[in-house]
């Protein structure tokens, strides 16, 4: 008979749920890691951090994080959270809007890991279908703004506002002019005249926040002119006298403006307006308290080198089929460094595909049906504020109403409002605002009058009321002109076509869906399912970011715990969830230093020193808050060269700022004298900024924070599992020591940041807060075993492939005991002269393959950076080795001239089915050799759906709009 001890002991084995998380997120068996440690000479885990990461910076105490929760308790607890959130009918407008997202875009875009999954459409042949997307959006934004050329979205409304006014003084000074005041209407969303304020201070720029048509009279210096339109209390002005005035001064205009609204008002373009700025959430994205959505730019074409962000062109194969790339890419920060245009690495490309979607679904008679219905309840709403004696303080408008009511009645009728479970916007003491929307009703108007009324029922009957009622714009406003005109805005209506172009698109992009996509420095890990289920809850989707604070409390306890986790994963004393981008972590983190100099009257400080070897968007950044940027050289094994860091500190000693790193190296490995680096910086007056994209080889290991670092942003996109979604959502919060916490961003609408707040970085106070779950469950599901072994892992698998590949290509860099951290570099260099292929040959060729190339030709040229993460398993860790391996021996070939230099697999990779299918085949391999060089691509073949594209002719030829269709049975 058994009897139970009275000591407490470990819980049995046997007790152990069945849906652990950690043994499902990290890939390799116990089996595997033993195996690969023997491959390295390795006893354990802990051996291998020991010998591959400096011993004085070590964490050895495990972090103080909760249990690890199973995946159901995970999402229990998230239930919990969620139901603290009160789910009401926000009429409050500026800029967020209640929408309908169709269920097959929800079903087949939103949650699908097909469409999530993917990665930054660098290696265009095998993103065809996600640009084809991104195309459709463009399309959608150029011509419902009536401007020529736009992006490929951007992060927010208010950063793309931001954007336009950066873009004017680039203008300008192409112009060789030096003009330094922007106006921005009184008219414009308050979040946006803050992000703009914020942007502009570093840049030199004077912003001056103007009422109606004020435009200084005689104005020498005018960058340009922001307008919304419509305003933000709902009105809708002419604007062509003013627009020319700004024109007549010498300045731009820019115009932050409403899709749905344009279906029914005059263009922005057609009005004279330069730029068109403004967020494509309503079309069929969830407000989310906030984020993400897609913003969008368009411009006109001849300011086609200063437009932000990226683009995507229309170009052509090696056979001359048409086919999508990133346009006009040496304006971006990857090339251009500190000159670039921006540094918006992260779009919203999941967002801006679903609102190209929506647009395709609906066509433009549908989104006119949609506007007009929307328009048609809020002229209801005028006339019955009308006739209750409360007139709407403009006579045209769109959605939104503001209603003069008197100091008195705000209050009463504020609370009545939230009584019947609605929240108006509190425009001003005496004035309340109200936002339709595509769910609102002829009921919900009846609601809305009864509480201005005070009273049910209505002394007047509304749906009378509605037969009569005109709801056509004047003539001088009422838009004429054809949008959407293109075919695939027409032929996708009913469902199971829109199915159909769904799925086909989807099957032209390589997804992780398919296989691993081993991107250096881009972690492209396990996006969970259990993570990414309660982003559609509607307790987290359907919350208003400006929403009293007592119904968002579990947003608010979910983005706390979340900080307080990351404050502790980083060893720093304070978190900002704002930046809603990896770039705009960089942009706030250095923002924060620049506001802590100026505090401690040291505002000259203006040098920012970054090793040559940093991120792209590093020098970009710098150069947007107003820093110089001076490089520092590295040596010749990749790390920082101290005696030239040491050298550019003490000449910069008076001026010093900062020093941006990143760590472990951009070469994949941990720099021994790290302490030393931030004790030199900091000892000529600097603080240490810490690029935290490669924390995914720190987590529970080392802390930035403990080794000498004042500031990080985190790529929650990457470590913590937010997953790319194409190239964007994105999130990069900060993480600060206790002297620059006051510093932290604020928001003018809600209370956040510090007591010394640098201003908004971002539209909303918590950035995409609605992605943030992702985040958190993964943090809780793993808890600090899980993080621990994952870094762990991740270390391992880089090495075990680094050791597998030594052999047969070079490994670039290697630490003090011939190890890297979780990703390494593999140069090609040698191969240019010998054989004349390049990185990009083999980039192309692995797509044969069946597998995304890793990062190509960074941070050194003619390289190629491979990390494989902790979610791989051991075996695509060697069937990917065993690619490059074969890959290698046909390089071989070309050396030894069994093959031709110019006539070769890997010159004329990829290789699509119609060209191994053409009856024309003179290649001097085999089509077999061409289509399936390996055993694995018989069992499932992934197509790429175009040959080899022609990138500079998509650059001498520019088509940013949708090409003529293909017919469906060849598309």
């Amino acid at each position: 008979m058994s009897t139970l001890s009275d000591q407490a002991s470990p819980e049995p084995q046997w007790l152990d749920p069945s849906d652990r998380f950690a043994q499902r997120h990290i890939a390799p068996s116990e089996a595997d890691v033993q195996e690969m440690l023997a491959t390295l000479g390795l006893r354990s885990l802990d051996e291998l951090a020991d010998a591959a990461m400096p011993a004085n910076i070590r964490h050895r105490r495990p972090l103080s994080l909760p249990p690890a929760k199973s995946e159901h308790e995970a999402l229990a607890e998230l239930q919990q959270l969620a139901k603290r959130n009160q789910v009401r009918r926000s009429l409050i407008g500026m800029g967020y809007y209640d929408c309908l997202t169709p269920t097959v875009i929800l079903r087949n875009i939103l949650e699908n890991p097909g469409w999530y999954t993917q990665y930054t459409p660098y290696q265009a042949e095998i993103a065809q279908g996600r640009m084809e997307a991104l195309v459709n959006f463009q399309t959608m934004v150029a011509d419902l703004t009536g401007l020529p050329l736009a992006n490929a979205s951007l992060l927010d409304e208010a950063t793309a506002a931001a954007e336009a006014m950066a873009m004017c003084v680039n203008i300008a000074r192409q112009k060789g002019e030096e003009r330094t005041t922007f106006l921005v209407s009184d008219g414009c969303h308050p979040q946006t005249i803050a992000v703009v304020q914020t942007r502009a201070t570093p840049l030199g720029v004077t912003v001056r926040v103007v009422h109606g048509d004020e435009v200084p009279a005689g104005a020498t210096d005018l960058l340009g002119l922001l307008l919304q339109y419509p305003a933000t209390d709902g009105s809708v002005v002419d604007h062509a006298a003013l627009i020319q005035r700004v024109h007549h001064a010498g300045g731009l205009v820019a115009m932050a403006t409403d899709l749905l609204a344009l279906t029914l008002l005059k263009a922005p373009g057609e009005l004279g307006a330069d730029i068109a700025v403004g967020s494509s959430q309503r079309f069929g994205v969830p407000m989310g308290f906030g984020g993400p959505h897609a913003a969008f730019l368009a411009t006109r074409e001849e300011h086609r080198r200063q437009i932000p962000g990226r683009i995507v062109g229309v170009s052509k194969d090696h056979a001359g089929k048409p086919a999508y790339r990133l346009a006009l890419q040496t304006r971006e920060q990857h090339i251009r460094r500190e000159k670039a245009t921006s540094n918006i690495c992260t779009a919203q490309v999941l967002l801006a595909v679903m609102a190209g979607m929506y647009a395709v679904y609906h066509g433009p008679e549908g989104l006119r049906r949609i506007a007009s219905r929307v328009h048609g309840l809020a002229c209801l709403l005028a006339e019955g504020l009308r006739r209750l004696s409360l007139p709407p303080a403009s006579e045209l408008f769109f959605d939104t109403l503001s209603v003069p009511c008197g100091v008195d009645l705000v209050p009463s009728i504020i609370a009545r409002a939230g009584a019947r479970g609605y929240n108006l916007r509190v425009i001003d003491e005496s004035s309340v605002g109200i936002s339709l929307d595509e769910l609102s009703t002829i009921e919900e108007v009846r609601q809305v009058l009864s509480i201005f009324a005070g009273q049910d029922p209505l002394p007047f009957n509304l749906d009378q009321m509605a037969c009569g009622l005109n709801v056509s714009y004047p003539g001088s406003f009422a838009r004429t002109s054809a949008y959407l005109t293109h075919e695939v805005f027409h032929r996708f209506h009913a469902e199971h076509e829109m199915l159909r172009y769904l799925n086909r698109l989807q099957a032209k992009d390589l997804s992780l869906t398919t296989s691993m996509i081993p991107l250096g420095s881009c972690t492209m890990k396990l996006n969970a399912t259990t993570e990414m289920v309660p982003v559609t809850w509607p307790e987290f989707a359907r919350l208003h970011p400006f929403a009293p604070v007592e119904q968002t409390a579990g947003y608010q306890e979910l983005c706390a715990r979340l900080a307080d986790w990351l404050a502790e994963i980083t060893g720093f004393d304070a978190v900002s969830l704002q930046p809603n981008a990896g770039s705009q972590g960089e942009y706030a983190g250095l923002m924060v230093i620049r506001a802590y100099h100026q505090h401690q009257g040291e505002g000259h400080r203006k040098v920012c020193l970054i090793p040559v070897s940093a991120h792209g968007t590093n020098p970009a950044s710098a150069a947007m808050v107003g820093m110089t940027v001076v490089p520092v050289a590295c040596d010749t094994q990749g790390n920082v060269d101290l005696k030239d860091l040491e050298e550019k500190a003490a000449r910069h000693r008076g001026d010093l700022a900062a020093l941006m790193i990143t760590y472990p190296s951009t070469h994949g490995v941990f720099e021994a004298e790290i302490r030393r680096i931030c004790q030199i910086v900091h000892t000529h007056g600097g603080q240490v900024y810490l690029d935290g994209a490669n924390m995914n080889a720190m987590v529970g290991l080392t802390r930035p924070g403990d080794i000498g670092a004042d500031v990080c942003h985190l790529n929650l996109h990457k470590t913590f599992c937010i997953p790319h979604g194409g190239g964007g959502p994105g999130m990069g919060p900060i993480a600060v020591g206790r002297h620059l916490a006051p510093f932290l961003p604020g928001h003018p609408v809600v209370k956040t940041g510090g007591a010394q707040a640098i201003g908004s970085i971002a539209a909303a106070p918590y950035g995409s807060p609605s992605i943030l779950p992702i985040s958190y469950a993964y943090i809780a599901m793993m808890g600090n075993e899980g993080l621990t072994r994952a870094t762990q892992v991740a270390i391992l698998n880089a090495n075990y492939m680094a050791k597998k590949l030594d052999k047969h290509y070079r490994v670039l860099y290697t630490g003090a005991k011939g190890l890297v951290a979780h990703e390494f570099i593999l140069d090609l260099r040698p191969f240019k002269d010998s054989a004349g292929i390049e990185a990009m040959d083999v980039a192309k060729r692995l797509m044969d393959y069946g597998f995304h190339a890793p990062t190509v030709s960074f941070p050194v040229a003619g390289t190629l950076m491979i990390e494989p993460t902790e979610s791989e398993a051991k075996a695509e860790l060697d069937r990917f080795c065993a690619a490059l391996i074969a890959i290698r021996g046909e390089i071989q070939d070309i050396i030894e001239r069994r093959m031709p230099k110019t006539d070769n697999p890997l010159k004329n990779a990829p290789h699509t089915a119609r060209m191994v299918t053409a009856a024309d085949w003179s290649h001097p391999y085999s089509r077999e050799q061409a289509a399936f060089p390996a055993p694995w691509v018989r069992e499932h073949k992934f197509w790429p759906s175009v040959g080899r594209i022609d990138e500079a002719y998509g650059d001498r030829n520019l088509v940013c709009t949708c090409p003529p269709m293909e017919s469906y049975a060849t598309s």
